[in-house]
Parts: C-alpha cells; sequence; structure tokens
C-alpha cells in the first residue's frame, strides 16, 4: 500500500464495485462506500468496508476517490455542477473514474478540478466481472504521470495488469477500442455459430475446437457467462467518438444495430436468418 493512500472512498456499489472494495480492504485500505441504494449497506460491510450516507463524508475524509457509477450522467452530477463533491475533496485528492464514459469528458473533469487542486485518472477496466471476483482486472489509467503515480498502487489492489495508456482520456479511448473489438468478436460469434446450427453441426463442440483455432476470441471463450447489458452504451461511446474524430466506422455501426436485436435475448442463434 503506498503511503498517503490510506484511506478510500467508492461511489458506488454495482456488481463491479462490490467485488473491488473486498479486494481494497483486504490490501489493508480503509474503505468508505456510498451508494445510492441504502440496500447496498450489507454487502459493502459483509466485505469490510463502511457505508456512509452521503458523499460529503466521503469527500472530507478520503485521499482517493474511486467513481464506479453506470452512466456518464452519473459521474457529472456527483462531481460537476451545484451538489458537485469537486469543491469538497482534499487538495491532491485522487478521483479516479472506473466508469466507462467519453474521453472528453474526462477533460471537462480534470479541467475543473485543476482549479481545487484535485487530481483526475481515468481508471475504466476490462475483463468483466470474473476477474472483478477474483481480483484480476485490467486497470486501463489516464492522466498525467504524477495522478496515475499516485493511483496505481490503490489499481493494483483489484487489478492484476495496470497500464497507463495515456494523458487524461486516454483510458477512455483504450476502453472504448476494448469494447469495439469485444462487441465485433461477439456478434461474429453469433453468426458463425448459428449457420453451424442451421447445418446441424453440434455447436458445443464446434465452439470448443474454436477456441483451440485462429477463430478463438474472449467472447468465445466466454460464451454463457457475460451480458450484453453495456453493449449499446459502449458503442454509442464508439458512435460519438468516430464521429467527432471525422472517421468512418462502418462495421462498428453494423454491430451497434446488431447489438441492439440481440440484448434482449443475449444467446438466441434462432434470431438470425428468422
Amino acid at each position: 500500500m503506498a503511503a498517503g493512500q490510506t484511506t478510500v472512498g467508492v461511489l458506488g456499489a454495482g456488481r463491479m464495485g462490490t467485488p473491488i472494495i473486498g479486494h481494497l480492504v483486504r490490501h489493508g485500505f480503509t474503505v468508505l462506500v456510498h451508494d445510492v441504494d441504502p440496500g447496498k449497506e450489507s454487502a459493502v460491510t459483509e466485505r469490510g468496508a463502511r457505508f456512509v450516507r452521503s458523499k460529503e463524508e466521503i469527500a472530507g475524509a478520503c485521499d482517493t476517490v474511486m467513481v464506479c457509477v453506470g452512466y456518464e450522467e452519473q459521474l457529472k452530477e456527483t462531481m460537476l455542477g451545484d451538489g458537485g463533491m469537486l469543491g469538497a475533496l482534499r487538495e491532491g485528492c485522487v478521483v479516479a473514474v472506473l466508469s466507462t464514459v467519453p474521453p472528453q469528458t474526462m477533460g471537462t473533469l480534470a479541467e475543473a478540478a485543476e482549479k481545487y487542486g484535485v487530481h483526475v485518472v481515468d481508471a475504466p477496466v476490462c475483463r468483466g466481472s470474473w476477474a472483478a471476483d477474483a481480483g484480476e482486472l485490467l486497470s486501463l489509467l489516464g492522466g498525467t504521470e504524477e495522478a496515475v503515480a499516485k493511483f496505481t498502487e490503490v489499481a493494483r489492489a483489484y487489478s492484476t495488469d495496470v497500464v497507463r495508456t495515456g494523458d487524461i482520456g486516454a483510458g477512455q479511448v483504450a476502453k472504448a477500442v476494448n469494447n469495439l473489438i469485444l462487441w465485433a468478436c461477439l456478434v461474429a460469434d453469433h453468426e458463425g455459430l448459428a449457420l453451424a446450427q442451421r447445418h446441424g453441426v453440434d455447436i458445443d463442440v464446434l465452439r470448443e475446437a474454436l477456441t483451440m483455432s485462429s477463430a478463438s476470441n474472449h467472447a468465445l471463450d466466454n460464451w454463457n457467462n457475460q451480458t450484453m447489458a453495456w453493449a449499446e452504451d459502449d458503442m454509442k461511446i464508439v458512435s460519438e467518438m468516430a464521429a467527432g474524430a471525422g472517421i468512418g466506422l462502418p462495421q462498428a455501426a453494423v454491430n451497434r444495430e446488431i447489438c441492439r436485436v440481440l440484448k434482449p435475448r443475449r444467446y438466441d442463434l434462432g434470431r438470425y436468418g428468422a
């Protein structure tokens, strides 16, 4: 544990945040947690952290604040504008955003935080809920070298791999690219297995074989063990980033529409070619 990084605040105790809280406690950090749902208190206390009723309690007590909310709007509401936390944070505090948000949002947050002497780091994670449970996430960090260095030991509590991808926003760019490729692979997996099924091939046998072939990919390895709940939101961010950069991503655009169709029934191969 890094000196001066003893108390960590976590905003959001959802599917990813809750196991991360447990890993932080096991690595010796004092952890304060706030979630808008008071029903999360028991899960938090079971992991050795303290549940607090307001984000203001976190602002005044923590060296690092990790934001694990689901959506960009929640991040902005929590940190910016009327009632935002930035002005109440300790000088030198690190705000690490684990949420997946557009890179420009990180730039806005970092600019606003600078006048309070607060550091901001993008810290989105990859590999999914199983890796969160095991403490084997990949953290993609973006920010100044100083800010990333201050946060890295915290990230190592729940990550086996921590990579600084560049300055502020770069972590979110890296996460968006990861998601673009992930969902492209998942769509290809669906189409390939649907084709095989229509030709009478046992898709369980085929999938096992494909994991040993040049078609192997993470989505295929984790077939039936991952959710598509965030696919459309992820691809929306990709689409907006592409438009802002003036680059066309035709496959990504098609995959976004396919993800929208697949989302209600994740692994229904019969939806292809009906």
